[in-house]
Order: structure tokens, then sequence, then C-alpha cells
């Protein structure tokens, strides 16, 4: 059984799909949860109701985390409301596919706004809080997207491939300080978006995974929750795919 008592987690996009679950996850193992919303405020307050009516703690932050500022302030605030940050999960994230012939720069730019520029703008102040503590454990949410690239997703392969190298990178500098970061990289998780597929296109996909399955959203919160416990204190700088073996 994990036991995360007297940790502060924050989850990035903490109200909706895997970062709903990661944020239920590290509930349940004790730790008090901050779940960061964007534009999400009603998604986010019920997750908050529901997580304490299984008798654990949970606040809700407003914040855009591909704004330095807010960012920032975001962590200052977590700090400030609940004395340290044991815990980042950087998961938010944003999709906006097109073929790069047919891709605008803006669509370019704020995906890797929101997914590479808003984790390292999370882990930099987190990192300032958590060197200081001599404890933490970064946690950052990659994909296999970011490992093998897909056509019409040059900006979000692009993003999640940069995630991989802050993670190595942070790994190397904060190692010192006791400051552990990893990424995960999910393969085909079931979500809302994925169940609208054609019946086709998911069998085109389950051909190419050797466990014949998606994974579910509670299966990438597992492993958040095992990184960032006392099981995994000698783990860092690692990209561990969540996947179903479609990725070896």
């Amino acid at each position: 059984m994990i036991n995360l008592e007297g940790k502060v987690a924050l989850v990035t996009g903490g109200a909706n799909g895997i970062g709903k679950a990661i944020s239920k996850k590290l509930a349940e193992a004790g730790a008090t949860v901050v779940i960061n919303y964007n534009s999400s405020e009603s998604k986010a307050n019920a997750l908050v109701n529901e997580i304490s009516l299984l008798g654990k703690t949970a606040i809700a932050i407003k914040a855009n985390v591909s704004n330095f500022v807010e960012a920032t302030t975001l962590i200052d605030e977590v700090v400030s409301k609940l004395g340290k940050i044991d815990i980042l999960v950087n998961n938010a994230g944003i999709t906006s596919d097109n073929f790069i012939l047919r891709m605008s720069e803006e669509e370019f730019d704020k995906v890797i706004a929101t997914n590479l520029k808003g984790t390292w703008n999370c882990s930099k102040q987190a990192a300032k809080y958590m060197s200081k503590q001599r404890f933490g454990k970064i946690i950052n949410i990659s994909s296999i997207v970011g490992l093998v690239g897909n056509a019409g997703q040059s900006n979000y392969a692009a993003s999640k491939a940069g995630i991989i190298g802050l993670t190595k990178a942070l790994a190397k500098e904060l190692a010192k300080r006791n400051v552990l970061v990893n990424a995960i990289a999910p393969g085909f998780i079931e979500t809302e978006m994925t169940k609208v597929l054609p019946e086709a296109i998911i069998n085109q996909y389950l051909e190419s995974i050797p466990l014949s399955k998606f994974g579910s959203v509670e299966d990438v919160a597992n492993m958040v929750c095992f990184l960032a416990s006392s099981l995994a204190d000698y783990i860092t700088g690692q990209v561990i795919n969540v996947d179903g073996g479609m990725v070896m």
C-alpha cells in the first residue's frame, strides 16, 4: 500500500481525464492534492468535493501554466496555503493537430507553450522550494508520440519529446538536492476522445499493441503514484512507457 500521508501534491490540468485520475489516486494515497485548472472550474470544484467525500483533502487553483507569471504564482500559492510542495505532476497539455503544410504558426506555438514551456515554468518554481527542503518528486507526463512521432502532430510530438529531454536535464541538475525527476509516456489510453473513434481506427491501433487493449487512466495514475512514493526513491531521469508494449 502506497502511503503519501503528509505530502503536498500539485497536478496541473488535474480536473479532466488522466489528470483527474492522478489527482484522485494521489489523494487516496493520503496526499493533500492541489488541482490546477485553466478553463474547467466546475469540474475542478466537483473533483474537490468528490475527494472530500473520501475523507481526503484537496483544493483547486486556477492558472494558465503556459504563462510564466501565472505558473510562478501557482506554485507560490500552493506553498503559501499548504506550507510546502513535495510532488509536482506536470500533466497539463493540449493538442492542435494538422499536417505541417497546413499547420499555422499559432497552432505550433500554443501547443509548445502549454505542453513544454508550461512544464518548464512549473518545474522551475517548484525546484526552488524542493531544493531548499532537500526533497521533491517531479513527474512529467510525456507521450509515446514524443518517442516515435505521429503524422499530423509535429507540434505535439515536438512538445512531448522536449519534455523527455527536459526531464533528463532536470534529473541531472537536481539529483544532489534529492529532487527526483521522471517522465511517463502513455500510449493509447481510453478517454472520452478515444471512445468516439471509428471501429476501424480502433482495430488498427489495437493491432499495434501487444496487449491488444487500450490502457485506462488508472494505469497512468498508478505509475504516477508509484513514482511519487518512497518505493521509487532510487529512480530518476527515467521515461516509463505505459503503453501495453506498443513501443519496445
